[in-house]
């Protein structure tokens, strides 16, 4: 992706919702239908699950690495961005240090923050990961990575992290699932309110620059 302006941003997110929204707002469509067969429509409701599932994780994944496109055509200072922005542009030194437990691969870290805080920011590209199990916890991790609340979700994590994710991963196996057409329902609902909060935070932190240090 090349995103280099809000506007385009803002297309970009549009667009990628614009289309999940229709492929759910199909499958909902089918759900409500009562001209199946209880054995299909049970069939259905546990397909309609998956690809719910699907489209939740897949935005989240495409919006947050589209903030951080945008982000890396400010053509930023180190020395100028957010301190969650800056531990994402030295992941990979840190890790490295880290695994190896040797003292002396701390010093080229600790020399870019002596020396290089002027250069330009790179940030690496499709960083963000919802690691295939996008439960309450990795979606945590993922807002304050990107600097935005996480205070909405708080109240759903038993939603995410049973209703979705681990509904998601029993059908996924093979395994049975007691959700039915109204619990379905619910859930539709629930997660196109997720979805659209996320696009909304992540538009907001564009337009106010959170990413930029001591930002209001």
């Amino acid at each position: 992706m090349k995103i280099q302006t809000l506007e385009k941003l803002n297309d970009k997110l549009s667009g990628d919702l614009a289309w999940r929204k229709r492929e759910l707002a199909a499958m909902k469509s089918l759900i409500a239908t009562t001209s199946f067969t209880p054995r299909k429509h049970k069939a259905l409701v546990r397909s309609g699950v998956c690809i719910l599932y699907a489209h939740w994780e897949g935005f989240i994944k495409f919006a947050a690495n589209a903030y951080l496109d945008y982000i890396r055509f400010k053509k930023l200072k180190y020395k100028d961005i957010s301190s969650n922005f800056l531990a994402l542009a030295m992941k990979e030194k840190l890790t490295e240090a880290k695994e190896t437990n040797k003292p002396s691969l701390y010093i080229p870290v600790c020399d870019f923050f002596l020396t290089e805080l002027e250069q330009r920011c790179n940030l690496p590209k499709d960083i963000i990961s919802t690691e295939s199990n996008l439960s309450s916890e990795v979606l945590k991790e993922i807002t304050r990575i990107l600097g935005i609340e996480f205070s909405f979700y708080s109240t759903k994590c038993v939603l995410i992290d049973t209703q979705l994710l681990k509904a998601r991963n029993s059908i996924a196996h093979g395994d049975y699932s007691s959700i039915d057409s109204a619990g379905y329902m619910e859930l539709h609902e629930e997660v196109i309110a997720m979805i659209e909060t996320f696009r909304n935070q992540i538009e907001n932190a564009a337009i106010q620059e959170k990413f930029r240090q001591n930002s209001s």
